[in-house]
């Protein structure tokens, strides 16, 4: 049996991948489950509790008790394949995206009328892939898992009862792992081998916010979420036949990547004791991922064309997130959120592929707070997200050898379903 084996500890080439998650690309949304019931309108702008951490730091100053938030969502998925078809052949099942869950923790603590300590533990990005083993663009990606996990300690400042500031470096952990499925030459679709990408790296990053209470009824908030800049140093590995007397070999290989730069700007409006309205809009940057190149050293020149870089093209574009919201206060107990938004997705009709098969996205949500005594608050939320036809239209030259894979082609359906719960405690 004749394989290819490649692997590279480089992990943020995980990157390449995107599963049908509450944001565009691969990052996350569901940083606060109170924010998750109005579809994250007003996100900079509200500070409800502790996870104000991550939607704007400034927003401390407004908890006037210490307090923790602690809470997780579900993403439940759905993905209709039509007209897959693969050079190789292949299947199409669909539904790759296992239930994935999204954990979140927040400590706040006021220090004296001014200033404010906070920390949090969140997921900015992540995604999970996992088509069936025969899938026909198994050639173009057949597995994907990473995970970003972020502290961020925080501290805030208020200028007066009006105006205040908040800012946190970023402290983070990336991991993950990438494969594909690569093309035996001599049996063309049969006994395929595997390319698989896997490891971490930590980078520092940070998150700055303002918020103005410009009236007595509304309060504006802005939100600076910086880049992150990782480099990775590896190794590639490659096993199998097709190589000559390199069939076990490994190289130095290198990677640099950016994670985008986003910005929230967002209104909270009381329009009366029960009624509070929210809206809000994200820019994010992610025409910062043109392509994943991983670089080796060491390579021969006769194996230069397929091993000394791998490369794949993204050229993402920046991408707009708008959303509105409003919630209504029942009772001294009771609060009932809803929302609804809209996000573009990065991608573009002539390089999307099979590992980030996404498209412009729509999402309502609903939530409910409870607060059955001063100290204590629950808050649930459901939203629901479908996106537009995804179409895929990979191919390869046959008169580059080095680099064939076929061509696979489909229609992506994609919707998910997302369940949160958090509890917030006052001391």
């Amino acid at each position: 049996m004749k394989k290819v084996i490649l692997k590279t500890s480089l992990s943020v080439a995980v990157a390449l991948a995107s599963t049908q998650l509450f944001a565009s690309g691969f990052a996350l949304n569901e940083q606060s489950v109170s924010g998750m019931g109005t579809g994250f309108a007003g996100r900079s702008s509200s500070a409800d509790d502790a996870s104000t951490v991550f939607g704007n730091p400034a927003g401390m100053s407004r908890l006037k008790r210490e307090q923790v938030t602690v809470g997780g969502a579900a993403i439940i998925a759905k993905t209709n394949i039509k007209n897959g078809r693969g050079t190789f052949g292949g299947s199409n099942d669909g539904d790759m995206v296992p239930t994935v869950g999204v954990p979140m923790g927040y400590y706040v603590k006021p220090i004296d009328e001014h200033w404010a300590f906070g920390i949090g533990m969140y997921a900015p990005f992540g995604l999970v892939t996992d088509y069936e083993k025969g899938f026909a663009g198994r050639y173009f990606g057949s597995k994907s898992h990473v995970q970003v996990v972020t502290l961020q300690p925080t501290v805030s400042y208020a200028f007066n009862d009006k105006v205040s500031i908040g800012f946190g470096p970023t402290i983070n952990r990336i991991e993950g792992t990438l494969e594909s499925a690569a093309l035996n030459r001599a049996s063309l679709g049969r006994d395929d081998g595997k390319v698989k990408i896997s490891g971490d790296d930590t980078a520092v990053g940070y998150n700055i916010g303002v918020m103005v209470q410009a009236t007595d009824s509304t309060r504006l908030g802005l939100t600076y979420h910086s880049m992150v800049d990782y480099k990775l140093e590896g190794k590639t590995q490659v096993r199998g036949s097709g190589f000559g007397p390199f069939d076990a070999a490994k190289f130095d290989a290198s990677l640099k990547i950016k994670t985008p730069e986003s910005v929230d700007f967002s209104v909270t409006h009381e329009l009366d004791e029960n009624w509070t309205l929210y809206a809000g809009s994200t820019w994010t940057r992610w025409s910062r991922l043109e392509a994943i190149t991983v670089n080796n050293e060491g390579v021969p020149a006769a194996l230069r064309p397929t091993l000394g870089q791998i490369s794949e093209e993204q050229n993402w574009h920046d991408t707009w997130a708008h959303a509105i919201g409003a919630a209504y206060k029942v009772n001294k107990e009771w609060t009932l959120r809803a929302g609804f938004s809209v996000d573009q997705a990065p991608t573009n009709n002539q390089n999307r592929s099979p590992r980030i098969p996404t498209g412009d996205r729509k999402a309502i949500s609903l939530g409910a707070g409870w607060s059955p005594n001063d100290d204590m608050t629950i808050d649930v939320a459901y939203s629901y997200l479908w996106e537009e036809d995804a179409k895929i239209n990979q191919s390869t030259s046959p008169t580059d050898p080095a680099h064939f894979k076929g061509s696979y082609s489909a229609k992506y359906q994609n919707s998910a379903h997302g369940l949160g719960a958090s509890l917030t405690y006052r001391f």
